[in-house]
């Protein structure tokens, strides 16, 4: 079964947008986990008290993140056969 270019560039279209998605989603999770949300936890320790991020969030959204820009980047790039 041959694909036609506009079937192909339809595909690499919408792969590209799911990428960029993907990568904005990651990126919106990692920095909320970072910056904004209630810390996970909270270390005393006999010097100082101090919050600690949610790290299972911002790992989650910073795989996403790198997964999502590497999906639109391989899907907008042009490649020669």
């Amino acid at each position: 079964m041959r694909v036609s270019s506009f079937e192909r560039f339809a595909l690499r279209l919408l792969a590209t947008i799911l990428g960029i998605i993907l990568a904005v989603v990651g990126g919106v999770i990692a920095y909320r986990a970072l910056f904004l949300e209630p810390r996970a936890a909270i270390v005393i320790t006999s010097d100082e008290i101090r919050e600690v991020p949610n790290y299972t969030k911002v790992i989650g959204g910073t795989v996403l993140f790198i997964g999502g820009a590497s999906l639109a980047i391989y899907a907008a790039t042009r490649r020669l056969k």
